[in-house]
């Protein structure tokens, strides 16, 4: 089936169709001053015969004391206030947890009360464990995103304080509208001695930011993977009930991990 993308920001927060994985690749883009330290990254959609259709950009903001990404359906516009500013990823101080907002209005920063409609959302939440092995093993990683309700339309998180954040929910144990996902563990391969990954042809380089996304009742069913191709470019495939938006900012997330240089 040919994936819609005409309302790039429509698509952006779609779910992925049930029974169809999207596939995309993710180019980074270290040109320009700084840009060993703030690269751009783009994801594309891979369509038949080797075309690529561009969903989103990304790139970290430069004056922020944690990890912050700006992601904008717009390749040349990664500005917070311009139209195409569609979400962010942000990191605690430690560069361990990160949080996926859409566009709407941060509730600490007004004081009038609003419409709930126009908060921002929560999209995902992920959570780096540190690894209990020293430095050699697969890291592990906790990805919380919203439920999905009887007409397959995501759950409305929209939070006016901390306590009603998807950290906070995961980490009370209160995940009745959530879905907890985690990092397949990878299969130690004494041929290669490294830890594999069945990627089923989509990812031609081993890397520790290699992985899979599964939830526990189902570990055959890949929600996401991402993996590496080539220097800069990665292969980033999602399915129901992930959107690109999420996928994109998990991805991003692994880049910016603190955890991700062992």
């Amino acid at each position: 089936p040919l994936i819609d993308v005409d309302d790039l920001e429509e698509f952006a927060v779609r779910p992925a169709p049930q029974g169809v994985t999207i596939k995309c690749r993710i180019t980074r883009d270290k040109k320009g001053m700084d840009r060993g330290m703030y690269p751009t990254y783009y994801l594309h959609l891979e369509r038949e015969h080797g075309k690529k259709v561009f969903l989103l950009a990304g790139r970290k903001r430069k004056k922020s004391k944690t990890s912050n990404y700006l992601i904008s359906i717009d390749p040349t516009d990664l500005s917070r206030g311009g139209e195409s500013f569609i979400g962010k990823l942000r990191s605690n101080l430690m560069g361990t947890k990160f949080t996926v907002y859409d566009n709407g209005v941060n509730p600490m920063k007004t004081t009038a009360s609003l419409e709930a409609s126009v908060l921002r959302q929560e999209l995902a939440a992920i959570c780096y464990e540190t690894n209990v092995l020293g430095f050699k093993g697969p890291r592990k990683m906790s990805v919380i995103i919203p439920g999905m309700n009887m007409d397959h339309e995501r759950v409305s998180i929209r939070p006016r304080n901390e306590h009603e954040t998807l950290l906070a929910r995961w980490q009370n144990k209160s995940t009745e509208s959530v879905i907890e996902l985690h990092n397949k563990t990878p299969v130690w391969n004494d041929d290669t001695q490294s830890y594999v990954l069945n990627f089923h042809g989509r990812v031609t380089q081993a890397s520790v930011k290699n992985f899979q996304i599964i939830h526990d009742n189902d570990p055959d069913y890949i929600v996401m993977q991402f993996g590496r191709v080539a220097e800069d470019v990665f292969t980033m495939d999602y399915n129901y009930p992930m959107c690109a938006l999420q996928a994109f900012a998990i991805a991003l997330s692994s880049f910016d991990s603190k955890l991700a240089c062992e």
